[in-house]
């Protein structure tokens, strides 16, 4: 709510607010004051029975009526020149795609250089995006991401494939807008802080560390299957399931070593048939929504 208010509190304000809400039931003064908005044309309010959040802004995406959208995570401070900095980055850069910058709560903005080191599966997942310093990139953060809508839906949208937290749905995103000769731009003006609520939403309880729930790494390996190549996937999948049993939690926790392999590969698994049933994208007419065989708002963990 706090975010909602912040948002219609801006000088310069979206031109419309969609609220794409997934929480099965509210408090009674927040199911008020969403009404009471939206009676009033403050918002738009979007309800949907299953949590999800390529689902979410996908679901976005369909109802806008702009040209751009700008999808913003619920638990947020936004800067005052949020907006302002997507609009003017979309005009003067002449792209498909800007990602704003985001403030985690450990963070400071910084002017941080992006050293382009990274290649192949790993490109840009080392970029900065708590910097001031705007520039091109190949990945982004949906939780501060504006689209050229009719581009988004050219390209099917958000990959309904990825479940729970959708790890890894916004790079896969960016990997096909990209491929599909789509630019994207990081604009450091355009900022939010991100509050990381623990609560809410589609957030997984329980520590991951110590789990076989294969949702906690099914949307990497299958981001690794859709877009690598060759011997790439196979090293950088082998590498997750190392990594993810390599840690301090596991040093002094063996016993959870076994626990926590089970669930890589079930994830793996689940990557896999997920691979062979295709991904689920909008279709041309921006239908919602279809699977296909071959590649081709504001919403978050709680999905606003």
């Amino acid at each position: 709510m706090d975010t909602v208010r912040a948002l219609l509190e801006l000088e310069d304000r979206a031109d419309e607010i969609l609220i794409i809400d997934q929480t099965p039931q509210h408090e009674s003064s927040t199911e008020s004051t969403l009404q009471q908005w939206h009676n009033a044309g403050d918002i738009r309010w979007i309800k949907r029975e299953t949590p999800g959040i390529p689902q979410a802004m996908n679901a976005g995406l369909l109802a806008s009526l702009g040209e751009l959208v700008l999808f913003l995570d619920d638990d947020i401070i936004p800067a005052p020149e949020l907006v302002t900095g997507h609009r003017a980055s979309h005009a003067k850069q002449d792209v498909d795609a800007v990602v704003g910058q985001v403030i985690q709560p450990w963070q400071q903005p910084e002017e941080i250089g992006h050293p382009h080191k990274l290649r192949g599966l790993h490109t840009d997942f080392d970029f900065p995006f708590h910097s001031t310093i705007s520039g091109r990139v190949q990945n982004v953060m949906a939780g501060n991401l504006s689209v050229v809508r009719e581009k988004a839906l050219s390209i099917g949208g958000f990959d309904e494939q990825f479940v729970g937290s959708a790890y890894r749905f916004e790079t896969e995103f960016a990997r096909r807008l990209v491929a599909a000769g789509g630019k994207i731009w990081f604009c450091g003006e355009a900022s939010i802080k991100h509050l990381r609520v623990p609560s809410g939403g589609t957030r997984q309880k329980g520590d991951h560390r110590a789990s076989a729930d294969p949702r906690h790494g099914v949307g990497d390996y299958y981001f690794a299957l859709r877009h690598g190549v060759a011997g790439e996937t196979w090293r950088y999948c082998l590498k997750r399931m190392v990594r993810e049993v390599c840690t301090k939690f596991h040093l002094v926790r063996p016993w959870y070593i076994p626990v926590k392999l089970v669930g890589e590969v079930r994830a793996w698994m689940w990557a896999r048939n997920m691979m062979a049933s295709g991904p689920k994208l909008l279709n041309a007419e921006g239908n919602h929504s279809v699977t296909v065989k071959s590649p081709v708002v504001v919403e978050g963990n709680s999905s606003t």
